[in-house]
């Protein structure tokens, strides 16, 4: 299978578990999938996002090596919503290596600071930093404040992880 072709063929959720169910836990289909994921082919990026995210779900194994690449990734001026925010949500279910926490926590605090990101962005970058904030307690402080900045001009969606994620900042 083409991956490129594939992604450009059809963007829909029958297709992105089409390629998943395709790249499976093999490494070599998950490298190519991770160069276009990587890439600068703006529709391509966004699009092999989505999958990214499953793939890394279901394998969390596979995207560990690409993490530090990643990360690195959320920093790229241009960058398409999509892409993001799926790899937002990833870094909310996976062990971030000590080594990346530092980078992970300044992209997240940048995402999650901004005016004009998606709520969905703001969200999961929020989790993510709670996350590293339970190996990193050091950060609490300054995560709480910004959720409590933000609070009184937020969604309801916003509102509610947020409350959450308050109420668990006070127990670590």
């Amino acid at each position: 299978m083409d991956l490129r072709s594939e992604i450009l063929r059809e963007h829909s959720k029958k297709q992105t578990m089409r390629i998943v169910r395709y790249v499976g836990d093999d490494k070599k289909r998950f490298a190519v999938l991770m160069k276009l994921f990587l890439g600068d082919e703006y529709r391509i990026s966004q699009r092999a996002a989505w999958m990214v995210n499953y793939c890394a779900g279901y394998h969390p194994e596979l995207i560990q090596p690409y993490l530090g690449k990643v990360i690195a990734n959320l920093k790229k001026p241009g960058l398409h919503a999509a892409v993001k925010r799926n790899t937002v949500r990833l870094l909310q279910y996976i062990a971030i290596p000590s080594r990346l926490m530092g980078p992970a926590a300044e992209a997240c605090f940048v995402l999650f600071s901004s005016k004009s990101e998606p709520v969905a962005v703001k969200c999961f970058s929020m989790t993510v930093l709670f996350n590293i904030c339970k190996k990193e307690p050091g950060l609490k402080n300054e995560l709480k404040l910004m959720i409590e900045e933000q609070l009184p001009y937020s969604s309801a969606g916003f509102r509610a992880r947020a409350g959450r994620t308050l109420a668990a900042l006070e127990k670590l």
